[in-house]
């Protein structure tokens, strides 16, 4: 029986997406009309081969990379309509960011890194809100410690308190475990999938780990620079069955499934 259930809206997304790099004999398509949606208040991976344009994929949404034709948007606002002033203060106040390297500034404590956004954006953080980021994170007392006192799973507890303090629309992570021993890389995920449903924030993430997959309430597969599957509550299990399947022959996604 069909439904007619609202579909969320969309934290971010991409429409009829092509990123070419070089031209000639030396062009690279890495995004081949790719339309995806990641929906508000959900935990999205992104998963593909070598060089099937997932980072690049990540980049353009998050606006750190521009398109070479179709859409990119973060709600309602189309990137390409920004200057780069307007793409800075996007970036500021709108989305986070967690990388593989942790980011942090040396000079600065745990409090002020996690801080940061806000202080550069002339906001004053709400007291509450971000005692409970600290505590869910952990890092109560560590709040004057410098990141070279941390171990680097402290650092990316930090950076992931750093990426939802400001209260962004839609966080991105690329690889967000790839510097950290398994034990680290699992608490930083689950303290991502804690915060997507605790808070109802976005996240996007990365990997090529189906392990770190499994947290997220989706997993987008891309292959060749095209959407090719989505699979729901996903498994560990299940999407390193998918990513042999990759391996082959590929079809893209559109045409053969509606996308949200």
């Amino acid at each position: 029986m069909t439904t007619t259930t609202a579909l969320p809206a969309a934290a971010a997304r991409v429409v009829d997406a092509v990123k070419v790099y070089g031209a000639g004999d030396t062009e690279v398509r890495a995004l081949d009309g790719v339309s995806v949606a990641f929906p508000a208040g959900r935990f999205t991976a992104i998963m593909g081969p070598s060089g099937s344009g997932k980072s690049t994929l990540m980049h353009c949404a998050a606006g750190l990379d521009t398109l070479t034709s179709g859409s990119a948007l973060i709600g309602d606002t189309d990137l390409s309509a920004l200057d780069d002033r307007g793409l800075t203060l996007l970036r500021r106040e709108r989305i986070g960011f967690v990388f593989q390297a942790f980011n942090l500034l040396p000079t600065l404590t745990v409090a002020e890194n996690i801080t940061l956004p806000l202080d550069l954006a002339g906001i004053a953080p709400e007291q509450a809100r971000l005692d409970a980021l600290i505590d869910a994170v952990g890092l109560r007392d560590r709040l004057h410690h410098r990141p070279s006192e941390l171990s680097g799973g402290q650092q990316q507890r930090v950076a992931v308190a750093r990426a939802f303090a400001g209260a962004p629309d839609v966080v991105f992570a690329d690889e967000p475990t790839g510097n950290l021993d398994s034990r680290s890389g699992e608490e930083v995920l689950r303290l991502l999938g804690d915060t997507v449903r605790g808070t109802g924030r976005t996240v996007v993430m990365v990997t090529h780990d189906p392990v770190a997959a499994a947290h997220a309430d989706e997993v987008v597969f891309l292959a060749d620079g095209r959407l090719v599957d989505r699979m729901q509550a996903p498994t560990a299990e299940r999407v390193l069955d998918r990513m042999k399947s990759l391996d082959g022959p590929h079809d893209s996604l559109a045409g053969r499934r509606a996308l949200t």
